[in-house]
């Protein structure tokens, strides 16, 4: 092969490499295919109810019936009784029992026991219109720091609390619509999404909680709580552990406003950043954090 021949061919290559970038950079990503929906939170019980406790009943008196219960006095009056009949009769007639009032008052001692000892969780839901997840990384963008921002109000998510023992909250799973993530570059916008984040193929990242970690056994209108939700995070098809710092405020009984912060490694999910001319450098750590409000569902 002629030295023209090579030229040519690593020529058709680059210009076939060129153009594979352009489309993958400027192709118009696809939309969110449904407003997001949050997933139920299956709760799970931590204090049974108390289990119904069989009282016994006392013994019902033993009715004797009245032909054998004259017969009785009639006996015991013809042994008592004198020979003579000048003698007097019986001062005071045989007593008569009380009925027994407890086998009433039994029936309702039972149902009482059987009430159960612990409430049921009060499920709240994040409000979309009120909530932003966000994705915060450093950059060198022609020689000057830059602090990129990509943010979405496409977030859904469940949290059930527990009024009598807030230690016992739980948390469901995180989703966020990572088609519908903007920056303050439609440059940008689309190389997130193409060649990133690979959104035609996974819509969604999410978060499955595991464990909610130092949550206070009590909690007061108006006093921030902070504490820790560790789970699994997936971004792509890469699903590894994590734990967010959360910092959760109750407004009121039917309002919490809250922040959730994690950093991680984005190459630790099999993410690379593809270079771009202008981008000098960009920073490993990426800073994940969801700003949220939350009322009754």
């Amino acid at each position: 092969m002629t030295t023209k021949r090579i030229v040519a061919v690593v020529a058709i290559v680059a210009v076939i490499v060129l153009a594979f970038l352009a489309y993958s950079f400027f192709k118009t990503p696809e939309e969110a295919s449904a407003p997001i929906e949050a997933v139920p939170i299956a709760v799970e019980q931590q204090e049974s109810a108390a289990e119904p406790t069989a009282t016994p009943l006392p013994p019902e008196p033993t009715e004797v019936p009245v032909s054998e219960a004259e017969a009785t006095v009639e006996a015991v009056a013809e042994t008592d009784a004198p020979a003579e009949s000048s003698a007097k009769p019986a001062d005071s007639p045989l007593p008569t029992p009380e009925p027994v009032e407890e086998a009433e008052e039994a029936p309702e001692l039972a149902k009482q026991e059987a009430e159960p000892s612990s409430s049921a969780p009060a499920i709240f839901e994040i409000v979309q219109e009120e909530s932003e997840a966000r994705f915060i990384i450093k950059e060198v963008l022609r020689g000057d720091d830059k602090t990129v921002i990509g943010i979405t109000d496409q977030v859904s998510g469940q949290i059930a609390i527990d009024p009598a023992k807030p230690a016992n909250s739980q948390v469901g799973t995180i989703l966020v619509n990572a088609r519908t993530l903007e920056t303050d570059s439609n440059f940008r916008n689309r190389a997130v999404k193409n060649r990133i984040l690979l959104t035609n193929d996974f819509e969604f990242v999410s978060f499955e909680p595991t464990e909610v970690i130092g949550l206070a056994e009590s909690a007061g209108i108006g006093e921030p709580i902070d504490f820790q939700i560790a789970g699994n995070l997936t971004v792509t098809d890469e699903t590894h552990p994590v734990v967010f710092d959360v910092i959760v405020t109750p407004v009121s009984s039917d309002r919490i406003e809250g922040l959730a912060t994690v950093t991680i490694l984005y190459k630790d999910f099999g993410l690379f950043i593809p270079d771009a001319e202008a981008v000098d450098t960009v920073e490993d750590e990426v800073t994940l954090q969801l700003e949220f409000v939350a009322i009754p569902k």
